[in-house]
């Protein structure tokens, strides 16, 4: 007996779940959504996190590929650093979708 299409919509279509950024714990949506390779592509890295794009511009305001590749390659580690931490503190308040100019610390220019 041949097998029969389900034609019930609602059985093929599901909403994805929502993804929560690991660096802020708020809702991403989609059209602020970015992928982050935990090592650098540049250092052989493929696992990547979703996050929110201001967090993840974030990250690369605040350390060099090498940085990133060396020290701080979770999200764990990222979050040990004083100034990510200041700055996850500052946007956990803001809107899931709220975007802002990123500037790149000091200690990198």
């Amino acid at each position: 007996m041949p097998k029969r299409r389900n034609t019930d919509v609602e059985s093929w279509y599901k909403t994805p779940e929502p993804e929560t950024c690991p660096l802020c714990g708020r809702e991403i949506p989609p059209s602020v959504r970015d992928l982050h390779h935990l090592v650098p592509k540049l250092k052989g890295g493929k696992v990547t996190q979703s996050l929110h794009r201001i967090c993840h511009r974030q990250i690369h305001a605040l350390f060099t590929e090498s940085e990133l590749a060396q020290y701080y390659s979770t999200i764990e580690a990222l979050l040990t650093y004083p100034d990510m931490q200041t700055f996850v503190k500052w946007v956990k308040s803001k809107p899931n979708d709220f975007m802002d100019r990123t500037r790149k610390s000091k200690r990198l220019r």
